[in-house]
């Protein structure tokens, strides 16, 4: 039972019932020894009103000294003196002032204004013909009530992790009162599966085996349970359901009592008790009694739930959070002018049928594979075909493989927890998580390390993975689009990259055209870059100089449309008038014809080329020795038997 206080224990609804319900007179009493609350039954015991008590010093009622309650509150750190409640013999007055032989039990509890005492009060006074009536089965007369009164008062404002031990030993308790040597709680879950099962057994009675709490073998109980009917048996004999009786049988029970527990206005859980070694009988008596006990093991399986709801909607508000930090950080990055146009330019037939294919697996999920030269657009056909998808509400996120120092690479797309490595001050989402109901773009995607290469594969297989550092698997629903200039098939052979990675991946390959297929489309792009760049630095463009547009269809473009972009962005900086001249990029000296046939002259053009587009860098991941697939080494030994040396800065 748990409690909420506003300016004193006030109850909860659930709670409040319960504890009107209590068969036995109870009342809490604050740190002052004020009365705080009274139940039904108190007023009834007394003859006091509620409104007569509340407020009054607890010795208008009791003989208690206000230092026996300090003392109880005292001992409220001992979890041993938790467990069994305090007792004392006092004298009890009713309000015509006569008096009575009483037993008090103090429970003392903590909420946020303080702690509290719950006090029970049993009439000790003899009754006539006490001496020569039957002895109870189930003890003496009050025995269940104060066992229900204990109970309430050591389930108040218990924490979360200390419910199941409380429950067990609650269970337990209710067990030696009436003569059981088995006792089990179990909740409800989906589809009239149980859960979470809390057990107590007398010493050398077997423990059930999980396995065995089974809704399948119990069809007729739980049917009965459900509809809210308890279910009870002197005999498995008694049981009409074969399969259950059966079962019952497997398990040894002789006889057994199950309480349907409700919960928010449904049954939600079970308590059964249950003998082993003999067969008895369930007087109605006992049986309401037990419903009594029920009702406050209701209560507080009730407080769990809503502690695990609480919890699991805390985790998702925290993982929710998480997630939109990190995006918003990722679409602030986002939002800087990007250097690729804002949609697909061109009408040649070999960039048509790409668009077409494009355009026909965007409305699936199914994984693209990109391939084509560096330079080419392989990222705009991928912002394209996410554009298209059912998934265009989200950001897709893009990763390059290549520009990732390899020791990173893991913590940036699957994430990593605090402390996973050295530097790892906070917990960084990955780009998976961040792209959960949209599109991860994962470009150069055959620069992936290979200890890399088998979590890619389990999140196309799986769609789960762990984050750096953790072990607990995160499920994400992503849509996957690659991209590579590399021939994947020769790094394969070479050993450097997955045959089984490769195949799922390559689901739908798509050919990106390199520009030198598409010089019909120049002019078009030309122009496209000439707007785009004339609003940028404020230069305004009436004509460009058809020569130009010619040569630009007879120059190869070995950087393909980012180095036309390149080109036609330095001529608008150089250009002063409204008629735009755009230079070829230069050839140093020497440089063989292009039509040259040899191969060492398409070698050193082609080298040359790569080397202008990545302004002549060599290492790093944007170097020409990484787009070469080449160690900068071999490229500088390459360079100096071409002769190739980088121009003069003046």
């Amino acid at each position: 039972m748990a409690f909420v206080t506003v300016s004193g224990p006030e109850l909860t609804s659930e709670y409040h019932h319960a504890f009107e319900a209590l068969p036995v007179g109870v009342c809490i009493i604050d740190r002052t020894g004020s009365i705080a609350s009274v139940n039904r039954a108190l007023e009834q015991q007394l003859g006091y009103t509620r409104s007569e008590l509340v407020g009054q010093d607890a010795t208008l009622l009791l003989s208690i000294p206000i230092d026996t309650i300090q003392s109880a509150r005292r001992e409220r750190s001992d979890p041993a003196a938790r467990a069994t409640p305090s007792a004392a013999q006092v004298s009890g007055r009713r309000k015509d002032g006569t008096e009575f032989r009483a037993e008090v039990d103090l429970q003392p509890f903590e909420t946020v204004n303080g702690t509290f005492v719950l006090v029970s009060l049993d009439d000790r006074t003899p009754r006539r013909g006490s001496d020569t009536t039957p002895q109870s089965p189930i003890g003496p007369p009050t025995a269940a009530e104060r066992l229900i009164a204990d109970l309430s008062g050591q389930f108040i404002n218990l924490p979360a992790d200390e419910i199941g031990p409380a429950v067990r030993s609650g269970l337990g308790r209710i067990c030696q009162l009436l003569d059981l040597d088995r006792a089990t709680m179990v909740r409800l879950g989906r589809a009239g599966v149980l859960v979470n099962p809390v057990e107590w057994t007398a010493e050398g009675v077997p423990s059930l085996d999980d396995a065995v709490l089974n809704a399948e073998h119990f069809p007729w109980t739980l049917d009965r349970l459900l509809s809210g009917e308890t279910v009870c048996f002197a005999s498995t004999e008694e049981v009409p359901n074969e399969i259950d009786r059966r079962n019952y049988e497997l398990l040894n029970t002789q006889s057994c009592l199950s309480v349907p527990l409700s919960l928010f206005g449904r049954v939600g859980a079970i308590a059964a008790f249950s003998t082993v070694a003999r067969t008895r009988t369930w007087p109605v008596e006992l049986i309401q009694r037990l419903g009594g006990i029920a009702t406050v093991l209701a209560q507080v399986v009730a407080r769990q739930e809503q502690e695990e709801a609480l919890q699991r909607a805390n985790d998702e508000t925290n993982r929710l959070k998480t997630q939109l930090q990190a995006e918003t950080v990722y679409l602030r990055h986002e939002a800087r002018d990007r250097s690729a146009p804002t949609h697909i330019i061109g009408t040649c037939e070999s960039l048509r049928r790409a668009v077409a294919q494009a355009e026909q697996v965007a409305s699936t999920d199914s994984t693209v594979l990109l391939l084509g030269e560096t330079g080419t657009g392989k990222e705009l056909f991928a912002s394209y075909i996410h554009s298209l998808s059912q998934r265009r509400g989200r950001p897709m996120v893009r990763v390059n493989c290549a520009a990732i120092p390899a020791a990173l690479v893991e913590s940036e797309l699957f994430g990593r927890e605090k402390g996973a490595f050295t530097g790892a001050l906070a917990r960084q989402v990955g780009r998976f998580e961040l792209a959960d109901h949209s599109t991860i773009f994962l470009d150069e995607i055959g620069d992936l390390p290979l200890d890399l290469q088998v979590k890619l594969l389990r999140v196309l297989e799986e769609r789960t993975f762990e984050r750096l550092g953790s072990s607990r698997p995160i499920s994400v629903d992503t849509r996957i689009i690659c991209a590579t200039h590399r021939s994947l098939e020769q790094r394969i052979a070479d050993g450097e990259f997955r045959e089984d990675l490769y195949y799922r991946l390559n689901v739908f390959p798509i050919q990106v055209p390199p520009l030198r297929e598409r010089v019909e489309d120049i002019p078009a792009l030309v122009y496209k870059l000439v707007d785009e760049f004339s609003s940028q630095f404020g230069k305004r463009i009436d004509v460009i100089e058809q020569e130009s547009l010619a040569a630009l269809q007879r120059y190869s473009w070995p950087g393909n449309i980012r180095e036309l972009r390149n080109v036609v962005e330095r001529a608008m900086i150089e250009t002063t008038s409204r008629r735009l001249t755009i230079a070829m990029p230069e050839s140093p000296a020497g440089a063989p014809s292009a039509a040259s046939a040899k191969l060492a002259d398409v070698e050193r053009e082609h080298i040359l080329a790569v080397l202008k587009s990545s302004a002549w860098r060599i290492r790093g991941a944007s170097g020409a020795a990484n787009r070469l697939g080449m160690k900068p080494t071999t490229l500088e030994t390459r360079m100096a038997k071409l002769r190739l040396k980088r121009p003069d800065p003046s």
